[in-house]
């Protein structure tokens, strides 16, 4: 099976995961364990050393509570719109290695807007009902007001070039944010929409430098996993160079092609309408232009948006034809099942079934 025949078995698979959970509704009841719960998210994409500090230090202060990684899931597309290096089958499987208790599921990344997968993920904490979320930051003067707000349980409203406190309305730093900075903010402002009670939940842990996603990865393509052997454990080098002899990785360059431009060539303008993150003015061009023979000329169609990542997000929706209007219904109705991608052992899953018994629990085999 060639690479593209892969991801296409993905797609195809992960829409009828996504539909199915589309009808399916969550269930309620009442934990049978106090063990604590503390939950990640992160792409680990790979699983690096500065994800692995962060973990460590986390279980450090809560030593007997359970580590649950929760790892982007259907569609396997990044919030950048590009495909992962590897499947979530292999990020979990790397993440158990070197300390997890469990993986699960997290939202379609690549499909929604940031602040949609953002309440998505802030539903995941509230399902998984979560004592602890450690979360590494890059230490900034300026940043440690927000950090003070957020640890007393006060969400800051991410605005365009100001932060802002949602109790009092109040302008708490102007500028613009280190990305991971960003996140934990705007995460704030998702689990105050839902009513999550997250004070004192945050365990802060300063980024380790030194790591760079960006030469990991090109290590990765390049097949010369030793450029990056410092920043990744060993654990991971192992797992990635099996899914790579297996056919399996590298995937980030991996596209279905021929569903894009058929898509692009076939679609009409309320289909195109229906589908998330595509905007007008791109369709407006794409059917003005077409018909099209390469992604490169559908990429020209597609209009300059507010990030950087609109091109390759516009490309997955393409890939993907995710309906709006079942998004919506999907986002309001997550998490309906909560899938466990990995986990340690037995006695950690018996554990985590008996805390989490409030919610359906499906095992990915």
């Amino acid at each position: 099976m060639s690479s593209e025949e892969f991801v296409k078995s993905i797609m195809s698979c992960d829409k009828k995961i996504f539909l199915k959970d589309l009808r399916t509704r969550p269930r309620f009841k009442e934990p049978e364990s106090d063990i604590e719960i503390l939950a990640d998210f992160t792409e680990y994409n790979p699983i690096h050393k500065g994800h692995l500090h962060c973990l460590l230090e986390a279980k450090k202060i809560v030593p007997n509570g359970l580590f649950v990684a929760i790892v982007p899931g259907p569609f396997e597309r990044s919030g950048r719109g590009i495909p992962y290096i590897m499947t979530r089958q292999a990020r979990a499987e790397a993440a158990i290695a070197v300390g997890a208790d469990v993986v699960v599921e997290g939202p379609p990344m690549g499909v929604m807007g940031s602040g949609q997968y953002s309440l998505c993920l802030a539903r995941m904490f509230q399902a998984l009902d979560t004592d602890y979320i450690p979360r590494g930051y890059k230490v900034e003067p300026d940043f440690q007001i927000l950090l003070e707000k957020i640890r007393k349980g006060v969400g800051v409203a991410p605005k365009p070039y100001r932060m802002v406190d949602m109790e009092t309305g109040e302008v708490l730093l102007k500028g613009k944010l280190n990305e991971d900075n960003y996140v934990i903010v705007s995460f704030s402002k998702s689990l105050t929409k839902i009513d999550f009670d997250f004070k004192d939940k945050f365990i802060f842990i300063p980024r380790l430098e030194g790591v760079s996603g960006t030469i990991i990865r090109e290590s990765v393509v390049s097949g010369v996993l030793e450029s990056a052997k410092d920043m990744l454990p060993e654990e991971t080098i192992k797992i990635l160079k099996n899914e790579m002899e297996n056919g399996r990785a590298p995937l980030n360059m991996v596209r279905d092609v021929n569903s894009i431009i058929r898509t692009a060539n076939n679609s009409s303008v309320p289909d195109f309408k229906s589908f998330s993150v595509i905007d007008e003015r791109t369709i407006e061009n794409m059917i003005q232009k077409r018909p099209f023979s390469s992604i490169k000329e559908i990429e020209s169609c597609i209009a300059r948006g507010f990030s950087r990542h609109h091109r390759q997000r516009v490309l997955s929706s393409l890939e993907v034809c995710v309906d709006r209007d079942d998004l919506s219904r999907y986002i309001d109705n997550y998490p309906s099942t909560i899938r466990i991608l990995n986990y340690k052992n037995k006695e950690v899953l018996r554990e985590f079934k008996k805390r989490i018994v409030h919610r359906r629990l499906e095992i990915c085999q």
